[in-house]
């Protein structure tokens, strides 16, 4: 539903700037042969575009809101994890599900209310991008606590197709309303996630409790490392005390959550980190502006382009799974996400030229950027120089996620200003921040492949 939210943005981009030209060139037809032309030419200039989307200098404007969201995401990023560290997670997310919902209509009372000053969204945008960095490392953390290494990569890469799932039907929401009354794009998704935001305060478990039998009928609840009870089984009033000794474990405190600079000497942490800058400044580009270069390149409506690039999503669904099994299989993180980014440079090549490609890009672009996030996020945020405190994994998972939203903020910027000069420039872009992230990976992946004892994930316990 946080995916969900930001979505509609890339599908109303084609209506709050459409092809002038061809409107007027209808209005001009339909002005010749009808009886009242003044009135069709005033509803061909209030209906065109929508202020102050409709200059010429259009998708730089797109570009600088784009870049406002995603660059307060990165900032508020580095910040999230480490208060995230520090509160209940289920009220942090509550709290931040809340406040998302309440940006993300506010974006669309804009068409409600006639509002044309830039300053508004972009003011949206940023407040946005803030309140949503509650939710990645939250989520990631809450999985973690759940699932061990051995089954990391396949449980995390089904999980994450949840963030192409929120993509598709964001796009499905969006295109629903776009044509008619682009505001309910926004209005729809912020309410859902407003009320997803509750149903979370009421059922989210923050972590895995255990409960052991001991040999006597007694019962054993423990809390994840933290306090273990002793339950015991009571029989018409009486207490039924099992006769072998049972020891309860009672920490005498709460492990202290890591330093940031604690977490970046982690090993991994910076190459993953500046792997994941260039594989999210794809991801993102395509995100943001595959529907507009689908409705301009070929001359389709914002919902038809809206439903066509819903395919490279569902390719981020499956490149997502295969990444974690494979890696899981193999257990090499950075060797898996090395292969995937070699494959995706020709794949956006043929992009521009092929729309077939779309779902083998989705998935080839997604792999990567899914399995970082998620299965190396928690396993660099459990690594054995921790000594056992999993209170790094937010932190951890903050700073890999955030130097990701570095790119992510750039790409859709420099796709705003590459575009004016012709759509080709755009993926020469996506081309080369794919070779710079196989590029930083290169130490670690050698690491891996000349390692004495390879062993999969799956046997590490």
């Amino acid at each position: 539903f946080f995916h969900l939210s930001r979505k509609p943005i890339s599908i109303v981009k084609s209506e709050l700037h459409k092809n002038c030209s061809s409107v007027s060139e209808l209005a001009t037809a339909a002005a010749s042969s009808s009886q009242q032309p003044s009135r069709v030419s005033l509803h061909t200039d209030m209906d065109c575009s929508w202020k102050p989307f409709d200059k010429s200098n259009y998708k730089q404007l797109l570009g600088a809101m784009d870049y406002s969201f995603l660059c307060a995401y990165a900032v508020g990023m580095y910040l999230s994890g480490i208060i995230g560290e520090r509160l209940p997670i289920r009220l942090y997310l509550t709290v931040g599900m809340l406040t998302s919902g309440l940006f993300t209509c506010l974006f669309g009372l804009g068409y409600i209310y006639n509002i044309h000053s830039l300053g508004f969204y972009i003011f949206v945008q940023v407040a946005n991008g803030l309140v949503q960095t509650t939710g990645w490392p939250s989520v990631v953390t809450c999985i973690g606590n759940w699932f061990g290494k051995g089954r990391r990569g396949l449980i995390m890469g089904l999980w994450n197709s949840h963030t192409s799932v929120g993509n598709i039907l964001g796009s499905l929401i969006a295109g629903y309303w776009v044509s008619s009354n682009w505001g309910l794009s926004f209005i729809v998704p912020g309410l859902i996630i407003a009320v997803m935001g509750v149903v979370c305060f009421l059922f989210l478990i923050e972590r895995e409790y255990s409960l052991l039998m001991t040999e006597g009928g007694g019962r054993v609840r423990g809390k994840s490392g933290y306090d273990t009870e002793l339950l015991l089984p009571r029989d018409n009033g009486t207490v039924c005390v099992p006769v072998q000794q049972v020891v309860v474990v009672k920490s005498e405190s709460e492990p202290s959550a890591i330093s940031f600079m604690g977490a970046l000497r982690i090993p991994g942490v910076i190459e993953f980190s500046l792997c994941l800058l260039f594989a999210k400044l794809v991801s993102y580009t395509f995100l943001f502006w595959l529907p507009l270069y689908i409705t301009k390149a070929a001359h389709l409506d914002a919902k038809k382009a809206g439903d066509l690039s819903t395919l490279f999503d569902v390719g981020g669904i499956v490149g997502g799974i295969l990444a974690g099994v494979i890696s899981d299989k193999l257990g090499k993180r950075a060797t898996t996400c090395a292969v995937m980014l070699l494959l995706a440079a020709p794949t956006v090549s043929c992009l521009a030229d092929h729309d077939c490609m779309l779902l083998v890009c989705g998935g080839l672009v997604n792999g990567p950027y899914a399995l970082i996030t998620t299965a190396v996020s928690a396993d660099l945020g459990t690594h054995k120089s921790l000594k056992g405190n999993a209170r790094a994994l937010s932190t951890v998972t903050a700073i890999i996620d955030g130097t990701g939203s570095v790119g992510a903020a750039v790409g859709p910027l420099l796709a705003g200003l590459l575009s004016a000069g012709g759509w080709d420039q755009v993926f020469y872009m996506l081309m080369t921040a794919d070779f710079l992230a196989l590029l930083l990976l290169l130490r670690l992946v050698t690491k891996e492949l000349t390692s004495r004892k390879p062993r999969p994930i799956s046997t590490v316990e």
